[in-house]
């Protein structure tokens, strides 16, 4: 595969395999005489993103190991610059995450009209079984999600189009993106919704390792403990 064309499939390659496992567990349901499968399919998201984390490990092993390098290495504190990554990383903690957070109710609530039936739409009651195996989701995401955008692709587009500012841009909108189809719900507001509340912290994200690439490892962690809150939700149901 030609290098040039690897970071642009990346780009794409997470939404592709969310379609595409939450298409095999429709197909798994309908086999079993579940009715309406592709709706169903959707309350088992957790396990789609599950699956893909995995094959976008693969790959990103696979495409570093074509470059000669270790994908393992961009994960990895740096000893020279732990403090001052540190305090940045706490300082996006406190100010950048509640700023990244913020579009969700209110987005929901415009589109909507009561934020409640976007979270509805995605969180679906799930056995206690399957929502023990959920926690599985956010322990894999941290090195599969912004280490695909902002890890390898990013750095390589930069290198492409040489503009860092619209190689930024163009990573940033497909890690909003992708949220699009997780799950897929044929829903015009629900698709505005996943993609517009997850755009402050695509941008932000993107922006801070723009200029302080040293942060993805601290981003990383700080992103896993947000996706545990996330399957929380549940609890809830």
């Amino acid at each position: 595969m030609s290098p040039k064309l690897t970071p642009w499939l990346m780009l794409f390659s997470r939404s592709v395999f969310f379609l595409l496992f939450q298409a095999l567990i429709a197909l798994g349901l309908g086999m079993a005489g579940i009715s309406f499968a592709w709706d169903e399919s959707a309350r088992w998201w957790t396990f789609t993103v599950l699956f893909t984390n995995l094959v976008s490990l693969y790959l990103l092993n696979l495409v570093f190991n074509a470059e000669g390098k270790r994908f393992w290495d961009i994960l990895r504190f740096s000893r020279d610059t732990w403090k001052a990554d540190l305090l940045q990383a706490i300082g996006f903690l406190v100010i950048g995450l509640p700023i990244a957070a913020a579009p969700r109710e209110p987005l929901a609530a415009l589109i909507f009209g009561n934020a409640s039936v976007a979270t509805e739409m995605m969180f679906r009651p799930l056995p206690t079984w399957a929502f023990t195996l959920s926690f599985l989701f956010p322990l894999t995401i941290w090195f599969a999600e912004l280490p695909t955008y902002f890890g390898y692709c990013m750095p390589r587009l930069e290198a492409q189009i040489k503009n860092g500012w619209l190689a930024l841009v163009v990573a940033s909108l497909f890690l909003a993106a992708q949220h699009m189809f997780l799950p897929l719900i044929l829903d015009g507001g629900y698709l505005l919704w996943r993609f517009g509340m997850f755009l402050p912290f695509a941008f932000l994200i993107g922006i801070a390792l723009k200029f302080r690439p040293s942060l993805l490892p601290y981003f990383v962690v700080i992103h896993t403990l947000m996706d545990i809150s996330t399957v929380l939700v549940y609890l809830t149901i």
